[in-house]
């Protein structure tokens, strides 16, 4: 499956899973157990399960993006993201997708245990997730190219996950829960703003109508702003709220990421938009740890 002489079939694979978005899908998973742990309800098997499965899920996005953007060629030579490795022959189409298959496998098994442990919701959540791993890029109407790609990153890598992580360790849900869930989303989705925010010129000449296409730059890096401001707002409002303590603002300490991350989208475009989407990724994360230290305290 490797075409390439430079690069190693493990470091191809490597660039497949894209390591870098993988903080994302363990923001979420975090902010639901500390929430569970502060409500007395942490359950240590059912939380491993649900970071594996997260991560799987991620991994499957990321694979079923690299495949279904090649078939349908909008990934070409002139894109500026990093290397995908179908269009750039370093793994097959077959290969790709073969291991699509296998990872949604092994999502499927961290699925099943999570069904035995917290009952049939967890099977409606877990269908959902697989068919929009599948459908943001893949399908007769991919979410993706059709604006649909930032709403959906936000509900299945925020409110989904969050409330996912909650539930499986608790067995019920709370509107605390949904209120902790917003920032997360928040902050995943802004990843895919500056992905699609790079790609605009590419995606807009493959026919991709992303949301940043409709939006245009400025448009875009303005959600960018409302996306991070709003994260930074809601551990205010619980807080103004009497809702939770004022621990609940250790998250604020990432706001000097969340300022440069902020002057760097406003400033920079193309390929340097590269090193915005792993910070924005570094961002949602440490973000994350923090309002998970603040809510255990």
């Amino acid at each position: 499956m490797n075409s390439s002489n430079d690069i190693s079939c493990i470091e191809a694979w490597t660039l497949a899973v894209r390591p870098k978005t993988l903080p994302a899908a363990v923001s979420p998973v975090l902010v639901g157990t500390a929430a569970a742990f502060a409500d007395d309800r942490f359950v240590l098997l059912p939380a491993l399960a649900a970071i594996i499965g997260a991560l799987l899920l991620q991994i499957a996005v990321n694979l079923a993006n690299d495949y279904f953007d090649f078939k349908k060629g909008i990934d070409t030579p002139d894109r500026l993201g990093p290397v995908r490795v179908t269009q750039s022959g370093l793994i097959s189409p077959s290969g790709v997708k073969t291991g699509l298959i296998v990872t949604l496998g092994l999502a499927v098994v961290c699925g099943l245990y999570l069904i035995y442990a917290a009952g049939w919701p967890i099977l409606v959540i877990g269908l959902a997730s697989i068919f929009a791993a599948l459908a943001y890029s893949g399908g007769p109407y991919p979410l993706a190219s059709h604006g649909l790609g930032d709403l959906f990153v936000f509900i299945f890598f925020g409110l989904v996950a969050v409330c996912g992580t909650y539930y499986v360790q608790a067995l019920k849900l709370t509107w605390l829960v949904v209120f902790l869930a917003i920032p997360a989303g928040f902050l995943i989705t802004a990843i895919l703003v500056v992905n699609n925010l790079r790609d605009i010129s590419t995606d807009s000449n493959a026919g991709k109508n992303t949301l940043a296409v409709r939006l245009g730059e400025k448009g875009t890096r303005i959600e960018y702003v409302i996306l991070l401001a709003a994260s930074y707002l809601i551990p205010i409002f619980l807080l103004l709220k009497g809702i939770l303590s004022p621990w609940i603002l250790l998250s604020l300490l990432s706001l000097p990421m969340a300022f440069s991350s902020i002057r760097f989208i406003c400033t920079e475009s193309g390929e340097a938009l590269n090193d915005a989407l792993a910070g924005t990724a570094k961002l949602a994360f440490i973000f994350s740890l923090l309002l998970s230290v603040g809510l255990i305290i």
